[in-house]
């Protein structure tokens, strides 16, 4: 019993781990651990009694807490404008923009990917909605099929890392920190990831362009009527647009004081991004409106379709992200305008219906109260943890690495990129984020780094073979026996599981590049968030010292200024008078 009460933490722990291997809910696991061995701790002495007192009081706080209520907003959002057809506009319309070079559909499905990551944020619908779209065009023109089934996949786990994710909201909820901060954080690194995918599809359509061919010129049909293909009037677009929205960028300064009226020498470069970035967009529907209304013809039909496809998306992601970044809102509130927007769009679409609705509700719930369960078991769970010193025992066994912040570093990251394969995100955040927390604080990492470093680790849990669970989803949606194709009349071979996990690695090894950049270039993160500002206390303490009024002089307060206070007596030296004085 001795050794049992002596090592409770650790045999609490690999408990936990045989509940979970034995198959038992994530949720129920974590809260019968916590109980089971809170019982044991009590019963031992170890644990006192009253501690569990406090778990209603960390159940109700669980409840109250508003940040949370932000995962609800966002997925209701993705879910209305996945079932509104936004995925399959914008997979149709990109899909033939790129089409006609090498590997353009690939190119198009991570485009897209990164849209619905930046306006739906489930990684579910985002696979599902291109798995159901894309892959039989890739299918049909004779893509690879380790390659096709690798980039949808891969496409829709950006909805972890780029915001607004809810992975980054549970991150942000478990280290105690911003989810704005967060986000910003997670902007560069999302995007440099987009990059990534888009530099290999590139290299396979240079060294294997049998691999990843373009469209045939027959499956082309985003012309304009007298068969040109308008790319031009697209391009005058884009570049009138973006150079004006540089302009703005340049000009920040001037047109803050044109409409504030007041003189701004500084404006924050988030403020800039998003306001040049809105200029450019809204300038871009605005041209596209005002050409449909009036007939001028100054813009091709292609040029007209694709502003009206992306641009809805676009100014969606602007309003939730841009007043999150410029702090107008917090994320809930941003969730919250980003599912009227969502439903807006919908509305405008005329495509939202009962059935529609009520999908996306019945879906936000069950995600929603997924969460939570998690959350309540692992409340549970840390409790108990908390007080047999399991965070200690977790310090001891992390702190005392050789090599300090770096050995932590990849020993954390293995031990996260190891546990992908058995646990997804949400349990990696409940379950291993807390104990790793503290030990990063007290090693000086900063915790926004460190999560959005883990969130990029964690993006792997949905692409580890055989366990990820976009592979899951897309073995869902893709054919598994041989069809005969509705446009080509060709017989079409099915997608076995095995391609789909060999398509998956060479995007996972891309993701761990991503873990290993952002641990040698810490700035890809940091130099998202805003600057810190040093303040100097000495300089605040003399300032407010000087500012302080005068002392009252509580036996005289009517005494005229400038007049000399009488001198208090100093009751130490009437003592010591006192007792030299001669005895009567």
């Amino acid at each position: 019993m001795e050794f049992i009460a002596n090592n409770l933490a650790p045999i609490m722990f690999a408990g936990l781990i045989c509940f979970l291997l034995i198959g038992f809910p994530v949720a129920f696991s974590l809260g019968a651990c916590g109980l089971f061995f809170a019982f044991i701790g009590i019963e031992l002495g170890v644990l006192p009694e009253a501690l569990m007192q406090a778990l209603p009081l960390r159940i109700y706080g669980v409840m109250q807490n508003e940040t949370l209520l932000a995962i609800p907003f966002f997925t209701l959002m993705g879910l209305i404008l996945e079932r509104s057809g936004m995925a399959e506009d914008l997979l149709d319309t990109v899909g033939q923009l790129f089409g006609p070079i090498r590997g353009g559909v690939a190119i198009a499905v991570i485009v897209v990917g990164a849209m619905l990551a930046a306006t739906t944020g489930v990684v579910a619908a985002s696979v599902i909605s291109m798995g159901l779209i894309s892959l039989p065009i890739m299918m049909r023109y004779g893509y690879d099929r380790r390659i096709a089934s690798g980039v949808i996949a891969a496409s829709g786990t950006l909805a972890q890392i780029i915001p607004p994710s809810l992975v980054l909201i549970i991150l942000a909820d478990q280290l105690g920190r911003s989810v704005g901060d967060l986000y910003k954080g997670a902007f560069i690194p999302g995007f440099m990831l987009v990059g990534l995918y888009m530099l290999m599809i590139f290299v396979i359509a240079f060294f294997r362009p049998n691999m990843v061919p373009a469209l045939p010129p027959e499956a082309r049909d985003l012309k304009d009527k007298n068969g040109n293909s308008g790319l031009p009037s697209l391009l005058v677009l884009t570049g009138i647009c973006v150079g004006l929205s540089i302009f703005a960028a340049q000009n920040m300064e001037t047109i803050h004081t044109w409409f504030t009226g007041e003189v701004v020498e500084h404006v924050a470069k988030d403020e800039t991004i998003v306001f040049a970035m809105c200029f450019g967009v809204a300038l871009a529907f605005v041209a596209a409106s005002i050409n449909r209304i009036t007939g001028m013809g100054l813009l091709s039909t292609v040029a007209e379709k694709v502003t009206f496809v992306l641009i809805p998306p676009l100014l969606l992601i602007f309003l939730v992200l841009g007043t999150i970044f410029l702090g107008i809102a917090t994320p809930t509130e941003g969730g919250a305008m980003g599912a009227l927007g969502a439903i807006i769009l919908a509305v405008s679409r005329r495509r939202l219906n009962y059935k529609l609705l009520n999908q996306a509700l019945v879906g936000t719930t069950k995600l929603s109260c997924f969460v939570v369960f998690i959350l309540l078991g692992a409340t549970i769970f840390g409790l108990t943890f908390q007080g047999v010193d399991g965070p200690m025992w977790v310090e001891h066994l992390l702190s005392d690495l050789p090599g300090g912040q770096l050995g932590f570093l990849i020993l954390v990251n293995v031990m996260v990129f190891f546990l992908a394969f058995f646990l997804d995100f949400f349990e990696l955040s409940f379950i291993v984020v807390p104990l790793l927390a503290p030990v990063a604080e007290k090693l000086g990492i900063d915790l926004v780094w460190f999560g959005v470093l883990l969130a990029i680790n964690m993006q792997t849990s949905f692409m580890h073979p055989p366990f990820g669970f976009a592979l899951f989803y897309l073995r869902s949606v893709a054919p598994d026996k041989e069809y005969t194709d509705k446009v080509t009349r060709k017989r079409i071979a099915p997608v076995t599981t095995t391609q789909i996990y060999m398509g998956s690695i060479p995007f996972l090894c891309l993701q761990l590049i991503m873990v290993g950049l952002v641990i040698a270039f810490p700035g890809i993160v940091s130099s998202g968030l805003d600057e810190k500002i040093d303040y100097d206390l000495d300089a605040i303490r003399e300032q407010m010292e000087a500012n302080m009024p005068e002392a009252i002089d509580f036996d005289n307060p009517f005494m005229d200024e400038g007049a000399a206070a009488p001198e208090a007596d100093d009751p130490l030296k009437s003592m010591q008078d006192a007792l030299e004085a001669p005895a009567d």
